[in-house]
């Protein structure tokens, strides 16, 4: 819990239980003026508040969400009524509408909170008037429109919270001119612009701009007339620049969050001398140069994270001197050298990351003295030697990163003695003996996730039985080279979640009891030499069919990686659950036919059977699969038809059938539409992504490709048996080359390899670069990458409004405030880049008024993208019709919006709920819609 939320909840209380006291003392009738306002407020709503019903009742006092302060405590003088309202508190209530201008006749309101709900319109002048308001949280809501610029904003103001929100514009400069302003929370809104030049908040402690767009230069003189700020966030936005001098007056100052902006140069020296600052966050900028040594001043510093810039040179010795010292995020800059003493030794320091910069040499870490480290990540650095053996003396760490180095010899027998340990990765690390590695840390009890990826070449997993692992979660040991059958050890680890032993030479059929792990939902067995039919019980996976599962997750600076192609191209998840539930079999030579119980895996996301000797037809089961992304079932054996049903898997995205003997019509509809030709290539389909079907379709449908007649005449097989003699041997050592080309690079995956994810810089960078296409003339305004991620909140599900050609569409409000749609394509380029820029043109010149209007961008990069405008039109019924349901069920109408032959009184509440769903899903605030997972989870507890 930060400062502002303990702030909170004090002065909450406080003026709580002081209204108790006095409601226990006399009974207090509610002032007739504070009557008007309330009931003007309560008016203004669309929805209604349970249990409040303010037309009848005349006593404010007592109703729901108020609290009143006798006049005579507040120094008053009133005849009209003993009771003025002091406090509205209706957070989390699901309201919707307007706020009226009658807040400002609550003259003595002291606390307003209507945070958590649906709200919208702009704010009323009034509600910026009132003189004796100490607290205003109005955030998550979805308030719109600029910051009033001619607010007179009382002298008596000291709390203002407008966090996470839509509000727009630049900041006016009368708010920063409150003598008694304490806190001040705008973080999470479209604020732009720079701060104002003039600053004068004397009383001011909380001040949070942070998560807008607000630019130039940080406000450093913000101090001058405001020195007792004690926390100060302005992370999150387009700041850049060097940071000046001038941060050194907060002389209060205790939490500076400055991270994720554009800043760079040196760090003016004036903030390392200041005594109170605990955090410090410089994360995600483009400072240079090397860490000040001044930082030794900082005496109260707790917290330090200057990950993911560009600070280079040693790191100073300098940390013994930070009595309260005990968080280090350094990840992801150029440091050199090795650990300094006052790091490695120091006995407060609780988290140390310093992954992914140059440090080498042995690694020496004092764990008899650092008794409080509970996460170590040195991960992708240059250290030598063997493992350290002394770092189970470090009796509090649960989670050791140590992969990407230049280690040697095996794991030390004394990580046996490991007490808390529950992460180790380990990938890429240089050590061998995999039977040792196995046997030493069975011991660890606490083990949840254990990754050895890339070490051991050519050694086999120990079939020794005695190997157990009772905790075990997570377990990847793949691209090993590894050879041998899965042994039979490894069905006693019952707690398994996710195993990937991809990229290894495992050989012989995979084991049954696959399917007896009840948590199991993650599996690769992908780049191996399996044979024999895929086992039956992998599809009754308890987790693929209801997933329901629970996993102690490591330190979030730690994070847990994804192999996701034959490339070094890795894709990181700081998560493990993360992780799509999914099927990777591919790249074996399994045989026999696809069990149609797969569809039974309604969890499924990804099933990959690409590259194996399955034969038989596609099964029309699959379409149960409701909840499946990708399906690749590529460079096998199917025959027979493609079943119309799979049109029915809305969330497919991705989709290969080619190379396989398939004959007849591809089916239309739904997601088919959004797939590139190559998905069908290789068979001998017809339809819309391949030659167009003959008017007899009888011989097309039945015919098998292997069967029909040759037309050749044997004077063409002859000169092609010439032809074959006189390339066959050519064409058998490129072939031989290939296999081998192919077989090293399988051998030089690493999942974990950092330099080739796309981190937060590399999508920074795309948003920098603007390709427009098909612009509109009414709106030419350019649009960035960042933009888009914006506004869409990163491709969340919850703004999801439907399925279109050629990809998902998502609901987006721009950083002008105009909603728009944006379409995510799915599948290759080439083929369908230009069907899709057919649509555009199509769309671009068609004039209707049941047709949205293009704004026409079209950027090109990993994530095709179009965006086009929502057709606004309030007459259509449509809107009338969503209206309509909602009032409905405000007048406890629900059962009259149900179709009479579907609504059964015996089922009735669960059709009600279901009405329920639908609404929330049709809500305008994309944060309020429930994701899929959601929605589907609740679906299925109504049945």
């Amino acid at each position: 819990m930060g400062f502002q939320d303990l702030f909170f909840i004090i002065i909450f209380v406080g003026f709580y239980l002081q209204a108790q006291a006095q409601a226990l003392n006399q009974n207090l009738t509610c002032n007739q003026n504070d009557l008007a306002a309330l009931r003007g407020f309560f008016n203004s709503l669309d929805s209604r508040i349970d249990g409040l019903d303010t037309n009848s009742s005349t006593d404010c006092c007592n109703w729901v969400g108020v609290t009143c302060n006798s006049s005579s405590s507040l120094g008053l003088n009133d005849t009209s009524g003993s009771g003025r309202v002091t406090m509205l508190v209706h957070d989390k209530r699901r309201l919707t509408g307007r706020l009226s201008d009658s807040f400002g006749n609550l003259l003595h309101l002291r606390v307003l909170n209507l945070s958590h709900n649906f709200l919208k319109s702009s704010l009323p002048l009034s509600l910026f008037n009132l003189p004796n308001l100490q607290v205003l949280d109005l955030n998550s809501n979805d308030f719109y429109g600029p910051f009033p610029q001619t607010i007179n904003f009382p002298s008596q103001f000291r709390f203002l919270n407008l966090s996470h929100n839509f509000l727009k514009g630049s900041l006016p400069s009368s708010l920063f001119h409150l003598p008694n302003l304490q806190v001040l929370d705008l973080n999470s809104n479209d604020f732009y612009g720079p701060l104002p030049l003039t600053i004068n908040l004397p009383s001011l402690q909380l001040l949070d701009i942070s998560s807008n767009s607000l630019n130039t230069s940080v406000p450093t003189h913000i101090c001058y007339n405001s020195s007792e700020i004690r926390i100060l966030r302005l992370s999150i936005n387009y700041f850049s620049g060097h940071l000046l001098p001038g941060l050194g007056n907060c002389v209060s100052l205790e939490e500076l969050c400055l991270g994720m902006n554009n800043l760079s140069g040196v760090i003016a020296e004036d903030i390392f001398h200041l005594q109170n600052l605990s955090l410090l966050g410089l994360q995600d900028n483009r400072f240079y140069g090397q860490l000040s040594s001044v930082i030794s001043n900082l005496s109260s510093l707790k917290r330090l994270d200057i990950s993911s810039n560009e600070f280079s040179g040693m790191i100073p010795d300098l940390f013994a001197k930070l009595s309260k010292f005990q968080y280090l995020v350094a990840h992801s800059n150029n440091f050199s050298g090795r650990i300094p003493l006052s790091l490695s030794n120091s006995p407060t320091l609780k988290l140390l990351n310093l992954r992914n910069n140059s440090l080498e040499g042995s690694l020496d870490l004092n764990c008899s003295a650092m008794t409080n480290l509970i996460s170590l990540d040195l991960g992708t650095n240059r250290f030598n030697g063997s493992l350290p053996s002394n770092l189970p003396l470090c009796r509090q760490l649960k989670s050791i990163n140590l992969a990407r180095n230049n280690f040697s010899g095996q794991i030390p027998k004394s990580f046996e003695n490991f007490q808390s340990l529950s992460y180790l990765s380990l990938t890429n690390a240089g050590i061998f003996n995999l039977s040792s590695a196995l046997k030493i840390l069975q011991h660890c009890r606490n083990l949840t996730t254990l990754v050895l990826t890339r070490n051991f070449p050519d050694e086999e997993l120990p079939a020794d039985p005695s190997l157990h692992f009772q905790n075990l979660k997570a377990l990847v040991i793949a691209n090993c080279r590894l050879r041998g059958l899965i042994p039979q050890w490894l069905s006693g680890c019952t707690k398994l979640q996710l195993l990937d032993l991809s990229w290894n030479q495992f050989g012989g059929t995979i084991p049954v009891w696959f399917g007896s792990f009840q948590d199991l939902f993650y599996l690769d067995l992908s780049n191996n030499t399996f044979i024999g039919e895929i086992p039956k019980s992998i599809t009754g996976l308890p987790s693929l069919i209801s997933r329901n599962i629970s996993l102690e997750e490591p330190s979030p600076d730690i994070p847990f990686f994804l192999k996701r192609n034959e490339s070094v191209r890795g894709l990181q998840y700081n998560q493990i659950l993360s992780f799509p539930p999914t099927l990777y079999l591919s790249y074996n030579a399994l045989n026999g036919s696809i069990w149609p119980e797969f569809g039974n895996l309604t969890k499924l996301h990804v099933l990959n059977l690409k590259a194996n000797d399955i034969s038989g037809p596609i099964p029309s089961e699959l379409s149960g699969m409701t909840s499946l992304e990708s399906l690749d079932l590529s460079d096998n054996n199917l025959t027979g038809t493609m079943p119309s049903s799979l049109v029915e898997l809305s969330f497919l995205s991705k989709f290969s059938v080619a190379f396989n003997q398939l004959y007849g019509k591809i089916p239309s509809g739904g997601q088919f539409a959004t797939f590139p030709n190559s998905s069908f290539e290789g068979n001998n389909l017809c339809g819309e992504h391949r030659s167009p079907c003959e008017n007899n379709n009888k011989d097309i449908n039945q015919v098998p490709v292997g069967s029909r007649k040759k037309s050749k005449r044997s004077k063409d097989i002859i000169i092609g048996m010439a032809v074959g003699v006189t390339f066959g041997t050519a064409f058998l050592l490129v072939l031989m080359i290939m296999i081998l080309l192919r077989a090293h690079s399988r051998g030089e995956v690493d999942p974990e390899i950092e330099e080739a994810d796309t981190s937060d810089k590399d999508l920074e960078e795309l948003g920098s670069r603007l390709l427009v296409l098909f612009q509109n003339k009414e709106n030419n305004k350019e649009l960035s990458i960042n933009d888009l991620l914006k506004s869409t909140n990163n491709f969340d599900q919850a703004n999801i409004i439907g399925c279109g050609g050629f990809g998902l569409v998502y609901r987006a409000t721009l950083p002008d405030g105009r909603k728009v749609a944006v379409k995510r394509l799915s599948g290759d380029c080439g083929q369908m880049e230009r069907e899709f820029r057919a649509e555009v043109e199509t769309l671009s010149r068609a004039q209707h008024p049941n047709l949205v209007h293009l704004k026409g961008y079209c950027i090109y990069n990993n994530d095709r993208l179009l965006i086009y405008s929502y057709m606004e039109n309030g007459s259509l019924d449509y809107w009338d019709l969503i209206s309509w349901v909602i009032r409905m069920k405000e007048e406890n109408r629900e059962s009259e919006v149900l179709d009479p032959f579907v609504y059964d009184k015996q089922h009735d509440k669960e059709l009600l709920r279901v009405l329920d769903i639908a609404c929330l899903c049709l809500c305008e605030s994309p944060k309020v819609r429930p994701t899929t997972q959601q929605l589907v989870s609740w679906l299925d507890n109504i049945i």
